[in-house]
């Protein structure tokens, strides 16, 4: 089992945005909102200055504090619109940057590793990783087969936090080659004999890229 190092091909994630037409129809509605404010508001200071007493004339500065809260709500839409418009570039550059991923091999939530035969008629696992919480004293990590026997046994000391990658040569106890096989792992992570939280990470290839409300997600 090698020394664990920081897993380089660790999925990261990818946090999204409302979809493009959720964010157009607020925006439209909002658009047609301040318009609609526009015409009420001029409707109302053309009524009122019609309907004036002519010997007390309206305020210059009651009009001048009208005009400047619709110039304020104008103000406020067309700045919700270059938000909108700033989030849809941000979504389009989230799926881009996920879409580089394609083909490429990540670590994910998972506790099965694959072990097949290579041309020379050995053997190659598939790496395992674990994420931490915080650091661990120690992570014992065991792997069985599909009869729950336990192929492989090892412990790793002074693991720090976060995600930290793993390789199994895909040898039994015994030291020979397992089967070709997809195997279980289990880990346990402690820290002064008491033990803590661990997850699991398995190898998985990135195959295509999704888009949904809550932005792009991997497959």
């Amino acid at each position: 089992m090698a020394s664990p190092v920081i897993g380089s091909n660790t999925l990261a994630s990818i946090n999204g945005t409302p979809n493009a037409n959720a964010s157009n129809e607020t925006r439209t509605t909002g658009a047609e909102s301040s318009e609609d404010l526009n015409n009420r508001f001029m409707t109302l200071l053309i009524t009122q200055l019609q309907n004036q007493d002519p010997t007390k004339p309206m305020d210059n500065s009651d009009m001048t504090a009208q005009l400047a809260q619709i110039n304020t709500v104008s103000g406020i839409q067309e700045l919700n619109d270059s938000l909108g418009d700033i989030n849809e570039q941000i979504d389009a550059g989230k799926t881009l940057q996920a879409s580089s991923l394609i083909g490429q091999g990540v670590m994910v939530p998972g506790s099965t590793v694959r072990v097949g035969e290579t041309e020379d008629g050995g053997v190659v696992a598939t790496p395992l990783g674990a994420e931490l919480a915080t650091g661990a004293d120690e992570l014992e990590i065991t792997i069985t087969n599909g009869s729950g026997e336990v192929v492989h046994r090892s412990v790793e000391e002074n693991v720090p936090s976060g995600v930290q990658s793993f390789d199994w040569p895909g040898t039994g106890l015994d030291g020979n080659a397992v089967a070709e096989g997809a195997y279980n792992v289990e880990m346990t992570a402690r820290v002064g004999g008491e033990e803590v939280s661990v997850t699991p990470l398995n190898y998985a290839l990135v195959q295509g890229v999704t888009s949904g409300d809550n932005g792009p997600t991997l497959d």
